[in-house]
């Protein structure tokens, strides 16, 4: 029955617990701790309900992190370019201005480069068919060269070179105000046409990408033939990145020259560690694994706290503290290992769940790794704040009350 002492007169709990462990001791240790865990199923549903919300907690808060790291830099991983050509001050990929026009010319010249792409990003006015608007982030491919959205899961990539033709996100419809494929809106008092959706592509600020070829793009915010926001450069086989940047640099020198991991990491620092957006998330990733180690290492602590008089008699009958110690160590591993198969269970469920939202979780293994060495790391803690409570026991207590 649940409340209920384990039965301390069990023959198999005598004799061995007297003393420095012995390997017979150790072997009984696993077998006591696993019958004092489930011995009192209410109080192993509270740990375990403890433990579970902790781990859902820091996995969304982090999940929520490593997503929101990913939306920040997702164009730029798709898209293939050696060295990135960038309006002075540029923060972020999101933080869009023109290039003059001339700098296509200059890096075609520029001995090491192989080929040059262009690429419009702009913000604009989205207003929805029913009336209202909503800003939402235009991107401009080279769509003639093969250059498109990724993961599109509805439509043709090839319709988007016809005018006017747009592409936008699954996750968003509801927020622009259309049902699908066919609909009709307007950019920058211009008529547009979905005809191709995509799955999962989803920026940090909560703007929907637009993805259409680059004339529509020039045509929908203003911008002259020549004009694009960013050059990419694909350099030639053997040549030299630095030198080419160099080169690059000297001939565009109100430009700036950046590399894929340069214009990655300035991104992704502008948005997680220059903004409230991301000082929120990080903050809100620190609390949670904060509040879920407080909440473990309370719970387990009750808990043990629950069976000090249980633990109390075997100190009275002879068990050595180093036999207890280890009984509630093992306790507080069956717990955690317990409790983070179901927690991440629910994780997982979760994240599946929220998959089509604009609310990006992500579990990655060395997440998932991380998870459970937290995990266990605060039920160990947990326990050993229990041991120092009952190792100041005193076992003539027991037969005084």
């Amino acid at each position: 029955m649940a409340g209920e002492s384990p039965p301390l007169n069990d023959p198999t709990l005598a004799g061995p617990v007297v003393g420095e462990l012995s390997p017979k001791t150790i072997k009984m240790a696993p077998k006591l701790a696993y019958r004092n865990l489930f011995h009192d199923r209410l109080s192993l549903v509270v740990t375990l309900v403890g433990i579970v919300f902790s781990l859902i907690l820091v996995a969304v808060q982090c999940g929520l992190y490593i997503g929101s790291e990913q939306k920040i830099a997702t164009v730029i991983d798709k898209t293939p370019a050696d060295l990135w050509v960038v309006p002075f001050g540029t923060k972020s990929f999101d933080d869009p201005s023109l290039l003059t026009g001339r700098e296509k010319y200059n890096v075609l010249s520029t001995p090491g480069v192989q080929d040059v792409q262009e690429m419009v990003v702009s913000f604009a006015s989205w207003r929805k068919p029913s009336g209202g608007k909503k800003a939402f982030i235009l991107v401009g491919l080279d769509t003639q060269r093969g250059v498109e959205p990724w993961n599109i899961v509805e439509g043709s990539p090839a319709e988007l070179r016809a005018p006017n033709a747009l592409a936008v996100d699954k996750s968003y419809l509801k927020d622009l105000g259309i049902d699908g494929i066919g609909a009709h809106a307007e950019v920058n008092q211009q008529r547009v046409q979905i005809t191709a959706l995509t799955g999962g592509i989803r920026s940090f600020t909560t703007l929907p990408y637009g993805f259409t070829s680059i004339a529509n793009a020039r045509k929908l915010i203003g911008a002259a033939p020549e004009q694009a926001t960013y050059q990419l450069v694909k350099l030639a086989p053997g040549a030299d990145i630095e030198e080419v940047r160099a080169a690059l640099q000297k001939r565009m020198p109100d430009n700036e020259i950046l590399t894929h991991t340069e214009f990655r990491d300035r991104s992704l620092n502008y948005w997680m560690f220059n903004t409230a957006a991301g000082a929120a998330l990080i903050a809100g990733a620190a609390l949670g694994v904060i509040v879920g180690v407080v909440i473990v290492a309370q719970t387990l602590y009750s808990s043990t706290k629950d069976h000090l008089n249980e633990f109390a008699t075997l100190r009275a009958l002879g068990a050595s503290a180093s036999y207890i110690h280890a009984v509630i160590l093992i306790q507080a591993v069956l717990s955690a290992v317990i409790g983070y198969i179901v927690g991440f269970t629910l994780t997982m469920l979760l994240i599946n769940a929220t998959k089509n939202s604009t609310l990006n979780i992500v579990m990655t293994p060395k997440l998932a790794f991380a998870l459970f060495l937290l995990t266990l790391g605060m039920c160990i803690f947990a326990a050993i704040s229990a041991i120092f409570k009952v190792t100041r026991i005193d076992p003539a207590g027991v037969f005084s009350r």
